[in-house]
């Protein structure tokens, strides 16, 4: 575990006394989960806050060895007591549910084990047990505060915020991450790995690839700074 240094200028601002901790794209790396939740809850023991939020970004499963660890955790207590828990949607979990709903059709249940189901599978030993279900059924789409809106992938810029759909919400890139322009918020996001945390004027891209052997990122937001925890 590690964390980055201390507090550095932030592109939007969140009210007075709320820490959130926005946690990247996970893929089934239940022990990089584990540091880091450790890592966030001994960040609250050094200097609490009045509120704090723990935000998981989505793509909990696929590709990694332990989805129904991930999913279990994240469904449990926050790694800070008294904290609230807010679970995002991706797209890995939108394939998921595709492929689990009753009478889903063949092409759906390749395209999930095509793109990582078959670990997920291979974990459940085959039989996905209805707790986990409701825990993606249970997923939301986005969430704000202050400045910043929480999703997993983007979303299109052409459109009001209000006007976004689930397919922008938990699949686009383009042209999103590379769009110039004020979006109306600062978008909090992962989907898209990268070598190291992206922070842009209207964005910050936190999936750093932690199933293909990079760190499990964690954004910490705090009035106008940020800062970053990791485990790898």
């Amino acid at each position: 575990m590690s964390s980055s240094p201390p507090l550095q200028a932030a592109p939007g601002r969140l009210p007075p006394g709320l820490r959130v901790y926005a946690i990247g794209d996970v893929h089934g790396r239940d022990d990089l989960l584990a540091r880091l939740h450790a890592s966030i809850a001994a960040d609250w023991a050094a200097a609490p806050a009045a509120r704090a939020v723990v935000v998981h970004l989505g793509d909990y499963v696929d590709r990694g060895p332990d989805s129904p660890g991930v999913l279990r955790r994240i469904a449990g207590p926050p790694p800070v007591p008294g904290a609230e828990s807010v679970t995002l949607r991706g797209n890995h979990e939108a394939l998921m549910l595709d492929a689990l709903a009753p009478g889903a059709p063949a092409e759906a249940q390749f395209l999930w084990q095509l793109n990582g189901g078959r670990a997920t599978l291979a974990a459940y030993r085959g039989h996905v047990p209805e707790r986990d279900r409701e825990i993606l059924c249970g997923l939301a789409l986005s969430w704000r505060a202050g400045d910043y809106l929480f999703v997993h992938a983007g979303i299109d810029p052409r459109k009001p915020l209000e006007a976004q759909t689930e397919t922008d919400l938990v699949w686009t890139r383009e042209p999103f991450l590379s769009w110039p322009e004020p979006l109306g918020m600062v978008v909090v996001h992962g989907h898209t790995p990268a070598p190291r945390p992206e922070v842009r004027p209207h964005r910050i891209g936190i999936d750093t690839g932690a199933v293909g052997g990079g760190a499990l990122t964690c954004l910490v937001l705090e009035g106008d700074g940020l800062r970053f925890l990791s485990a790898s």
